[in-house]
């Protein structure tokens, strides 16, 4: 049947060489949606795997994931569409804007169409849903999941440079002059005075250009990789709705997340950079030990903390690098071997395991990764380093914080209490053989590492459930901290890049490891794969 016309109030800009068939096809799913006729906006939308629609709060992957979506929908829209815009990209691919009005609210739709055997459909969908104009008043509160402090912005840049105009989210550990340092834990903040000036790396980046758009929430101590903080609550996951965030760089990461900042500027130490990328879709760069200053910052385990950031894309994280990693870290990974432990891989759960295994073996045979290899890391070895490098942390966070746990019980929830209750229990025996193994671990990642690149997941599964029991989400915690403990034997950097996909369409990412001292070089190999061969 043909296709409904057009609104006759809607005001039309498309060019002479929009392609017959488009915008009798738009107008038709137009009519749907108003209808809530789930069968035809299902018709129009392209099949596959590969399919994208998203909105302020989720990026839906995929027809079957968007389909589900619009079976639970319940709202019927009124609105209608005022402007409708068109852009021709090639014969076979159109992208349209259309203006929406619901009374006095107004929003945007965004709609790439391909035309695949004849037929219109949408290849990726963005929408804004019409907002009413706000009255005059106050500013809105902010989410205090997210944020501990906010500003328009907070602290301004210092100078006019490379960053001008990025936003960063930085996590509640480092110091930012005039503010506390919170830690994720109210008992602490409540101690605290504002700090005189602020770390070495904020500095740097406010000279830089950027702007600090808040404090943002971490991890009690920074103790945790959920996200799920006794206090405070926890973040938004847009990328996975009704799922954790990731922490300990929690708030950082759903600022990013969320579009609230550009940056989110964190600390990893055992995965709080690593996991929360993965787990809501970003990139995130842990930094090569000891490169950033990690003075002004609240220490857990000064063997292995380190600063890190996380971003929407390659660029800016490229950019930030820039800013904070000095010169003579600029070296390239060499493009020899891309070194495989069969053993970490199957800490994965199975589906990301499955697009993992994908996503290597297509890089590589494209040519956007260099020829792999496997190395045999037998699991007791694994289990060794383990043990070894969670014994360190342990003691050191201990003798960070310690004496004040001691002095304020009760100040902690109970997963973080826990880990600390055991902390106390190390003694200096065990804690000096446990250097003993971390040193002969970094010796031997090292010889693998010299002049290759190591490709693992970034972590054991997606963002878990936060209906998930506590048994669920330690034994995925466990399971990834075998992988992300790696890097910080290592003393190497480590970027998550948001490449894979669970069976449910939950975002994962798979991490690349390199030679301490080659932060650069693993971004710049993150610029190729993101480059089709």
């Amino acid at each position: 049947m043909s296709g409904p016309e057009k609104n006759e109030e809607c005001q039309v800009i498309a060019p002479l060489g929009t392609p017959p068939g488009l915008l009798e096809a738009f107008w038709r799913y137009d009519t749907a949606l108003l209808a809530n006729d789930r069968d035809t906006l299902d018709e129009l939308f392209m099949p596959g795997p590969h399919t994208l629609r998203g909105d302020g709060q989720a990026l839906l992957v995929g027809h079957e994931a968007i389909a589900g979506f619009r079976s639970a929908r319940a709202r019927i829209p009124t609105r209608r569409v005022a402007q409708l815009h068109v852009q021709v990209v090639a014969d076979d691919a159109v992208l349209l804007m259309a203006r929406t009005e619901d009374g006095e609210a107004t929003g945007l739709q965004t709609q790439l169409w391909r035309l695949t055997d004849g037929r219109w459909t949408v290849a990726a969908a963005h929408v804004s849903l019409p907002v009413a104009p706000k009255p005059a008043g106050p500013a809105a509160p902010f989410d205090t999941t997210v944020w501990r402090a906010i500003g328009d912005p907070l602290v301004a840049a210092d100078a006019q440079g490379p960053l001008d105009g990025i936003g960063v989210a930085v996590k509640d550990l480092f110091a930012v002059a005039g503010q506390p340092v919170g830690a994720g834990v109210p008992a602490w903040l409540a101690e605290q005075r504002p700090e005189l000036q602020s770390a070495p790396a904020v500095r740097a980046l406010l000279a830089a250009g950027a702007h600090v758009v808040g404090i943002a929430r971490t991890d009690e101590f920074a103790y945790s990789l959920a996200g799920t903080n006794a206090h405070y609550g926890t973040p938004p996951n847009p990328a996975a709705p009704g799922c954790v965030s990731g922490g300990s760089s929690s708030g950082p990461a759903s600022a990013v997340a969320l579009g609230q900042a550009v940056v989110g500027l964190g600390t990893d130490t055992a995965g709080s950079i690593r996991v929360p990328a993965s787990y809501q879709g970003l990139l995130g760069l842990r930094t090569t030990h000891g490169a950033i200053s990690t003075a002004g910052v609240l220490p857990l385990a000064r063997s292995f903390d380190t600063v890190g950031w996380l971003t929407r894309d390659v660029r800016t994280s490229a950019a930030v690098a820039r800013t904070l990693l000095p010169a003579d870290s600029h070296g390239a990974v060499p493009v020899g071997r891309t070194v495989r432990l069969p053993e970490v891989e199957a800490l994965a759960r199975a589906d990301v395991r499955d697009a993992f295994t994908t996503a290597v073996e297509e890089l590589t045979g494209a040519g956007q990764l260099p020829p792999a290899e496997t190395v045999d890391l037998p699991r007791d070895v694994l289990e060794r380093w383990f043990t070894a490098f969670r014994t360190v942390q342990a003691s050191e966070a201990w003798r960070a914080h310690g004496e004040w746990i001691s002095a304020h019980p009760g100040a902690l929830g109970p997963d973080v209490a826990t880990r600390f209750a055991q902390a106390s229990g190390i003694s200096d025996e065990q804690a000096s053989a446990a250097r003993e193994l971390t040193a002969a671990a970094r010796e031997q990642l090292g010889e693998w590492l010299a002049g290759a690149v190591l490709v693992i997941p970034s972590a054991s599964g997606p963002a878990p459930a936060r209906s998930a029991s506590g048994e669920q989400i330690e034994a995925e915690r466990a399971a990834t901290l075998r992988m992300t403990c790696l890097a910080g034997l290592a003393g190497a950097p480590a970027l998550s890049l948001p490449l894979l996909r669970s069976a449910d369409g939950r975002p994962a990412g798979l991490c690349l490891l390199g030679a301490p001292g080659t932060d650069h070089g693993l971004l710049a190999l993150a610029t190729a794969l993101e480059t089709p061969a």
